[in-house]
């Protein structure tokens, strides 16, 4: 049952990036150029986003679960090493590509080679990370 719901959520949630127009890696583009032609609807596909889940979190204190064993706990509002690499490695992908996992694959339906081709720069850059992360942490161990 658990999955019947994660499927159609994922569904749900693929929906609503098509009609919002995050896969529109031109509209994305647009919002992230601000100095140009900038475009700023999508600012409300996020705050249409955050709000509600803001909201959600605070109903969940006290509340009994029905396909799940606890609710995932809030991220700690810490800011690092891990925060500033892979914020700035999805930034530079959102920007180049306008595109970010979610409508990245949203978009395989009709991206062509193209969204392909993020696609699987995606998930080598995903499978990748690990080794390099424990490459820095000894070259930063060794230097200290």
């Amino acid at each position: 049952m658990r999955a019947v719901f994660a499927f159609l959520t994922g569904c749900l949630f693929g929906m609503g990036l098509l009609i919002s127009g995050m896969t529109d890696t031109t509209r994305v583009q647009g919002w992230l150029d601000v100095f140009g032609d900038w475009d700023p609807t999508l600012a409300f596909v996020m705050g249409g986003a955050i709000i509600p889940m803001a909201i959600a979190w605070r109903f969940t204190i006290g509340r009994k679960l029905v396909l799940a064993v606890a609710f995932p706990t809030p991220p700690q509002p810490r800011i690092g090493r891990n925060l500033v690499i892979g914020s700035t490695m999805f930034g530079m992908g959102w920007g180049l590509a306008g595109l970010c996992p979610g409508p990245a694959i949203a978009s395989l339906s009709y991206g062509g080679i193209g969204g392909l081709v993020f696609l699987a720069a995606m998930l080598a850059g995903m499978v990748l990370t690990p080794g390099l992360r424990i490459r820095i942490d000894r070259a930063l161990a060794a230097a200290a």
